[in-house]
């Protein structure tokens, strides 16, 4: 679920594996939902693609991005969403994923999240996360990008060592500036990378299992993660010193 206008609230749903539902848009105002449109594959116009993840770019509410169960992120214009307009308003405006997923088809998105400088970031399911700039995208349709046009795309940044394999993990920035990337993993710990580079600052505990949901808060060092355990965890910095990493961090996040 994301808040795009003051009074608008823009959702996904999915229930089961092979239940497919629209992007939803929830007018305050109103007692009832409107359905968006309803997302297919772009190898195959009857194949629905299911539903992960929604969200809007802090900069123009009017701008917001989906993904699900396949490799591309999805930008679309609430503008385009007029009801007479003839246009097909399942062509998203933009379209991004790393060169080497591009016609794939073995993963899938679980989580995007935009950073105040209008970065967006993508988080697959095992697989890694990647930061991608506005200027990435690659068209309103990927497929039809020739692969010669591949290497003139500037590559997203890329952030590893979490595990994203046996549930929908979520992924965020975190800090004043959005200077670090978040992530839960399999492994019940949860990961801070700096965003510039890549590089691993932060394994903390946060689960017996698996942490899930990480949600930072708006204005305020805190961060709540939740997973398999039946309790939310907030965690906010207090140590003096940098901490460094676990003895056994690179045994834990030798997953690539």
């Amino acid at each position: 679920m994301s808040l795009g206008h003051y009074m608008l609230i823009y959702a996904i749903s999915a229930v089961g594996l092979t239940c497919f539902f629209p992007p939803l848009q929830f007018d305050l105002r109103s007692d009832s939902a409107t359905k968006l449109f309803t997302c297919y594959s772009f190898l195959n116009d009857r194949r629905r693609v299911r539903l992960n993840s929604i969200a809007i770019d802090p900069q123009n509410p009017y701008y917001f991005s989906i993904g699900g169960s396949d490799e591309y992120v999805r930008l679309y214009d609430m503008r385009r969403f007029q009801l007479d307009d003839s246009r097909n308003i399942n062509q998203p405006v933009d379209t991004f994923c790393p060169k080497h997923l591009i016609k794939g088809g073995k993963v899938h998105i679980t989580s995007i999240a935009y950073s105040y400088a209008r970065e967006i970031l993508v988080s697959y399911n095992d697989e890694l996360i990647y930061l991608f700039q506005q200027n990435m995208g690659l068209g309103p349709n990927p497929v039809s990008v020739e692969p010669e046009f591949f290497d003139m795309f500037d590559q997203p940044q890329v952030y590893s060592g979490h595990r994203n394999f046996r549930t929908v993990k979520g992924v965020s920035f975190f800090g004043p500036h959005d200077e670090y990337v978040v992530s839960g993993s399999d492994c019940g710990n949860v990961f801070i990378w700096r965003k510039k580079g890549g590089e691993l600052m932060r394994m903390m505990n946060g689960d017996k299992s698996v942490v899930n949901c990480i949600e930072p808060h708006p204005h305020f060092p805190f961060m709540a993660t939740s997973g398999i355990d039946k309790t939310v965890k907030l965690w906010t910095p207090a140590s003096k010193k940098v901490m460094s990493l676990p003895k056994n961090a690179k045994q834990v996040s030798c997953f690539y």
